[in-house]
């Protein structure tokens, strides 16, 4: 019963399948059809190139809006007196990294709702009576400023420019309530006007 396993291997003559009558033709039909289906669906591919440029559009749009806004005055300006001398103004961002933080914050937020404003002749008396306020707060600030210039830093001068910054915010707020408000009041008295 043993058998040297080499005799075997040299008598051995491996026998390679028969395939069956048209089995390459019904292979080569299968792949035709699964290749043909897939080029039916052309629309997938515009479908793909439509997303890659909505994004594409979106980030440049975004970049473009980024770049383009004006940028934040410089917090460190410099004042001519009449003998020449020139001073740097201390603002509220130069005295910390955490009010800088929040004094950007807040002009930030001023800024972006002001630039939200859409003025119409119907809310035109309301919004210049907001800009009229903001513009007597920005006085405000500025004179807060100087006096930070001349006394110094204190406690109670950074807390007053910290809450007219907040005022400020908080003013553009109830302003954009108002004209909300207003449109919404406007849009009811046309709705029942034509009815």
């Amino acid at each position: 019963m043993a058998q040297d396993l080499r005799d075997l291997m040299k008598e051995y003559e491996p026998q390679t399948p028969k395939l069956s009558a048209g089995h390459e033709t019904r292979f080569e039909q299968k792949l035709d059809a699964i290749f043909a289906e897939k080029q039916r669906r052309p629309y997938f591919l515009w479908l793909r190139i439509a997303a890659i440029l909505i994004v594409v559009v979106s980030i440049g749009y975004a970049g473009y809006r980024y770049l383009s806004e004006p940028t934040i005055k410089k917090n460190t300006e410099i004042v001519t007196t009449d003998q020449g001398n020139e001073t740097p103004i201390i603002t509220l961002g130069d005295l910390s990294p955490d009010l800088k933080k929040v004094e950007d914050f807040y002009t930030t937020g001023i800024n972006v709702q002001l630039a939200s404003l859409q003025k119409t002749p119907e809310n035109e008396e309301i919004i210049n009576g907001y800009l009229q306020r903001l513009e007597e707060l920005d006085k405000a600030y500025q004179a807060l400023n100087a006096e930070l210039n001349k006394v110094g830093p204190s406690e109670a001068t950074i807390t007053a420019l910290i809450d007219n910054l907040k005022l400020r915010l908080e003013l553009l707020f109830k302003l954009k309530n108002k004209l909300k408000e207003l449109k919404e009041l406007n849009d009811e008295n046309y709705s029942e006007f034509t009815t």
